[in-house]
């Protein structure tokens, strides 16, 4: 009989999921990380959004010490996260036809901006109809998802493709169907999703992928720094100042 408690298995398969991104998804990280370099040299804005669990990933990127400062997170009302009320309209909201085209017409986003949309399963109307207008508007477009999802399940969009049919680049977050990692004789579903650990991370392997790059080519990474160390607050209104045209959850 095995003595590996579910917290063992669990963070074992956490860590594998960890070691496949970075193993498997080196190149792509890489072009995402010089994208955002690009985008920031260029003068563009930089927008993260993800539904539901999925937005987790997006908002851990937003106003973050030690991240990008021009990292804005693109709201979708009722659809950012589990306290809208009941939980079950975010979802519901996921998969309403033309919701994404109104969202980015009442966006800041325009031309030159790089849009990065996180979705699990990349399965649902929001996140295929956000990539495919943000796409037409000029906006490059970063997605975040299961690949997964679309050879074992079917889409939700009117044209039956998924997110990753509308991207620019791809992140693969190698997350089975069902997002459950383990399961157990006497519980009759499987339990324990790492889709938020392992998504976190490739999105952070990204912008610190970025921030080098900037380094690289000799620019300052509008950085933040942590408001509970001296000099924070200093160090963070100057960025904000530097950037105020580009940065947009600060005012």
């Amino acid at each position: 009989m095995s003595d590996r408690t579910p917290a063992d298995r669990f963070l074992d398969a956490a860590i594998d999921l960890l070691r496949r991104i970075r193993d498997e998804e080196a190149d792509a990280v890489a072009a995402a990380g010089a994208l955002l370099a690009d985008t920031v040299a260029d003068g563009g804005r930089l927008f993260a959004y993800g539904a539901g669990h999925s937005s987790l990933a997006a908002q851990d990127l937003v106003y973050r010490a030690g991240g990008l400062a021009l990292m804005n997170l693109l709201t979708v009302p009722g659809a950012v996260g589990v306290d809208v009320r009941p939980a079950t309209l975010g979802s519901a909201l996921e998969r309403v036809d033309g919701l994404a085209s109104v969202v980015l017409e009442c966006s800041p986003l325009r031309a030159g901006d790089t849009l990065l949309i996180i979705s699990l399963s990349g399965r649902n109307a929001l996140p295929v109809e956000m990539a495919m207008k943000a796409r037409e508007l000029g906006v490059r477009v970063i997605g975040v998802t299961s690949v997964a999802y679309a050879a074992q399940t079917s889409s939700r969009h009117s044209s039956g493709t998924f997110l990753k049919d509308h991207c620019d680049l791809v992140l693969d977050s190698g997350i089975a169907v069902g997002d459950a990692e383990l399961t157990h004789d006497d519980v009759p579903a499987p339990f324990a999703p790492a889709s938020t650990v392992v998504t976190t991370a490739l999105l952070q392997a990204v912008v610190a992928t970025a921030a080098a790059a900037l380094a690289d080519r000799g620019i300052e990474p509008p950085l933040l720094r942590s408001g509970n160390v001296d000099g924070g607050h200093d160090w963070n209104a100057r960025v904000f100042d530097e950037y105020a045209d580009r940065i947009f959850y600060g005012h």
